[in-house]
């Protein structure tokens, strides 16, 4: 087992330090040896790297993950740069968090829970927040682990036959599992809300696009370009997690369509998460037709690409026509700039796909999209009417969970 570690300078004292943590088993080909997204996972969630380790390894250690001499070594990263926490860029179990922590005597949190801890923080609409709280409850499920000794058993009380009580880590498994109930119930009442706008825009006819990719591709941004709106955008991941409903009209058509903006996809997705947002990426599952947007600037775009293409699989969105996005072009060198605006690519199973040269930032390109939206709905036999389409944020709050959570913001500026 070999290893390599880069260390970068302390921050601040009132940020966050996190020592971030990659471990190469050699057959995974998605494997980060730069831990730059996960950096930027940690970033995201407020917290500063201020060291990164990379160990290799044919197989996880089964008590530390990483071995007792790479643990070692963490440990003396910690107390060097007085980090607060270790960020493992791979899931662990619920007994290698438990042994890490206290070998590293810091809190220690792995890939899932840093993408869980960013969602919880930006979801806005009432079924994100749901959704999110759903998620971060069957994943604490599996973290019940019995660090509690003192609490390991219960006395029988009154009026049992007496012997040892009920264990403390049943309790708490059954207070978590009555909670995942009571939010998949209300999590449904607001799914139910959100299949009838569905069928609504369904019986009118209109066509409707989604607007999918990986996280921080430029999604919002392009969204709010093409309708003219002002969803939330920032260069960050997962800026934006409910999906936003506009109407975009369409000069060479004659028409609108509904255009969705969507939760963006990240390497390693939480299955739970995916489970989770289902109700939110059906939107992208119903389409008529997918604007995958890519980073054009991105070095890793292709495997980017190609762990969208997995989660849309996996949704079962993975038949619908789509139309390729490359955005930012504008960071791009004039000598990396492709010569025409478009072009078309054959895809598995010999689909020609179109792609299209934009920059959501500066405009260069939309016009070529909006044609190209034009003739996909010409592709599937649309019929070209004007349709009116109101504008939606996601569901709206259910009057029973008005006093739970607050609207959000946006909601809030349209009241």
């Amino acid at each position: 087992m070999s290893s390599s570690t880069n260390s970068v300078a302390t921050p601040p004292s009132e940020a966050a330090r996190a020592i971030l943590v990659g471990v190469d088993f050699g057959r995974d080909a998605s494997f980060d040896a730069t831990l730059d997204e996960l950096a930027l996972l940690a970033e995201s969630a407020g917290d500063t790297p201020v060291a990164r380790v990379i160990a290799r390894r044919k197989a996880p250690d089964a008590a530390l993950f990483v071995g007792s001499g790479k643990a070692d070594e963490i440990k003396l990263l910690v107390q060097a740069h007085e980090a607060h926490t270790v960020l493992f860029d791979q899931a662990i179990s619920p007994a290698q968090q438990r042994n890490l922590e206290r070998v590293l005597g810091v809190p220690v949190a792995d890939r899932t829970a840093l993408i869980l801890e960013i969602f919880a923080a930006r979801a806005q609409s009432f079924e994100g927040k749901l959704q999110v709280e759903l998620a971060r409850l069957q994943y604490l499920a599996t973290r019940l682990v019995r660090r509690w000794s003192h609490l390991e058993r219960q006395s029988g009380g009154i009026g049992m036959r007496g012997g040892p009580g009920e264990a403390q880590i049943e309790l708490d498994r059954r207070m978590i599992d009555d909670r995942i109930k009571a939010t998949k119930e209300r999590l449904k009442k607001v799914q139910r809300q959100r299949s009838t706008q569905q069928r609504a825009r369904q019986r009118n006819g209109v066509f409707r696009v989604s607007l999918v990719g990986y996280t921080n591709a430029g999604k919002s941004t392009l969204f709010n370009s093409l309708v003219k709106a002002r969803t939330y955008a920032a260069d960050k991941l997962f800026a934006t997690l409910d999906t936003t409903t506009r109407s975009l009209y369409l000069e060479q058509a004659g028409a609108s369509v509904s255009l969705s903006d969507t939760v963006g996809f990240i390497r390693d997705l939480p299955h739970k998460l995916v489970e989770a947002f289902r109700a939110t990426l059906q939107e992208a599952a119903d389409a008529d037709l997918l604007l995958h947007v890519i980073d054009a600037a991105s070095p890793v775009l292709d495997e980017q690409l190609a762990e969208v293409e997995k989660v849309l699989a996996e949704i079962g969105a993975a038949d619908i026509p789509q139309i390729l996005v490359y955005n930012k072009q504008d960071m791009l060198e004039e000598s990396q700039r492709p010569r025409a605006p478009q072009d078309w690519i054959e895809r598995d199973g010999g689909v020609r796909t179109p792609r299209v040269f934009v920059s959501a930032l500066d405009g260069t390109g939309l016009d070529v999209l909006r044609a190209q939206i034009v003739e996909a709905m010409r592709g599937q036999n649309v019929g070209l009417n004007l349709h009116d389409l109101a504008p939606t944020d996601g569901a709206e709050d259910p009057e029973d969970a008005a006093a739970d959570l607050a609207p959000s913001t946006e909601q809030q500026a349209r009241a």
